[in-house]
C-alpha cells in the first residue's frame, strides 16, 4: 500500500489509517479480524478515542505486540483541562500505552467549542503539558461538519497543530462553501507541513430514517466501483490519507480500494463533483 509523508511529524503514512471507530460494538474475537486483515494489509497508523464505544478496550491487547511499528493517535472530546488528563490518562491505560504518538482535540465542530478547547483552562493546555511531560509527541485537532474547514483554519491561526482530521467526499463539495474552505485549509496545512488525516470519503447519504444497515455515522456507498471513485477522489487531494470506514464488515472493500489507488486528473474529479445531486450531502 502507499504511503505518504505525515506533514512535520515525518512518519510514512499508509494511505489507509485504521478508523479504530469499526471496533466499537463488535466482539474481541470480530476486533481481532479486523486487526489482522489491516496489518495484513500493511496499516502502519491508528485513529481511535475513547469514545469510541469498546475500542480501546479491543485495541489494547494488541499494543504490546504492534506498537513499535504502529503510529498512534487518540483523542478527547472533553473541553475542560482537568477532564481532559482524566480522559487522556485512561486511554493510555486501556491502550496499555506509556505514550501516544499523536493527542488531538476531538469532535470541535462549531467555534463556540473551538473557544471553549482554547481558552484559559481549556483542553488545549492539557494537550501542551502531555507533550512537554513525554506522554505524547504531537497535537491535532478533529472534527466534522459543514463549517469544519472554516473552524480548523481559525484554529490554525491560534495555535500550531502538528495535524489536522476532517471530512472530504466528492458528494460534500458540491457545496462551494465546503469546497472552498477545504481547498484553502489543505493549502495552510501544506503551507505550514501539517499532517492531514480525511474521514468519512464514502459517504453516499445522512441515514435518515432509513434502516440502517451499517456501524457507520452517515450510509456509505456498498458497491466497490463508487467506493473506488470515491477514495480515489478523496486521495487524489493532497492529503495524507483516510480513516477507514467504522464499519469491520466495510473494512475490507476500503483495505482493497486504498490498495488499488489510482490518482483521478482534475477533470475525472469534476465530473464526478458533478454526480453529487444523485446523492445527498451529509452537512448542509
Amino acid at each position: 500500500m502507499d504511503k505518504r509523508r505525515f506533514g512535520r511529524t515525518g512518519h510514512l503514512s499508509t494511505i489507509a489509517i485504521f478508523g479504530a471507530a469499526g471496533l466499537g460494538r463488535v466482539t474481541q474475537a470480530e476486533a481481532d479480524t479486523a486487526i489482522e486483515l489491516a496489518l495484513a494489509h500493511g496499516v502502519n497508523h491508528i485513529d481511535i478515542a475513547p469514545s469510541y464505544g469498546e475500542a480501546e478496550l479491543r485495541m489494547g491487547p494488541w499494543m504490546p505486540r504492534i506498537r513499535k511499528n504502529m503510529f498512534v493517535g487518540c483523542k478527547t472530546q472533553k473541553r475542560a483541562k482537568q477532564e481532559a488528563w482524566d480522559e487522556l490518562r485512561g486511554s493510555l491505560k486501556r491502550l496499555q500505552m506509556e505514550q501516544f504518538d499523536l493527542y488531538q482535540l476531538h469532535a470541535v465542530t462549531t467555534f463556540e467549542e473551538l473557544d471553549k478547547c482554547t481558552m484559559k483552562g481549556g483542553a488545549l493546555e492539557t494537550l501542551i503539558e502531555a507533550k512537554e511531560k513525554g506522554l505524547t509527541k504531537y497535537l491535532g485537532i478533529t472534527g466534522h461538519g459543514v463549517d469544519s474547514p472554516a473552524i480548523y483554519r481559525e484554529a490554525l491561526r491560534r495555535f500550531d497543530f502538528d495535524t489536522i482530521l476532517f471530512p472530504i467526499n466528492f458528494v460534500q463539495y458540491a457545496n462551494p462553501y465546503y469546497r472552498e474552505n477545504a481547498e484553502a485549509l489543505l493549502a495552510e496545512c501544506a503551507k505550514r507541513d501539517v499532517g492531514t488525516m480525511i474521514i468519512k470519503t464514502i459517504t453516499r447519504a445522512p441515514w435518515g430514517e432509513r434502516e440502517r444497515t451499517a456501524a457507520t455515522w452517515y450510509e456509505p456507498f456498498t458497491d466497490m466501483p463508487m467506493i473506488q471513485q470515491a477514495i480515489n477522489f478523496a486521495l487524489s487531494q493532497p492529503i495524507t490519507g483516510i480513516c477507514t470506514a467504522g464499519d469491520v464488515h466495510v473494512l475490507p472493500k476500503v483495505l482493497d480500494a486504498c490498495e488499488n489507488f489510482a490518482p483521478m486528473t482534475h477533470a475525472e474529479q469534476e465530473l464526478l463533483i458533478a454526480r453529487a445531486g444523485e446523492f445527498e450531502p451529509l452537512f448542509a
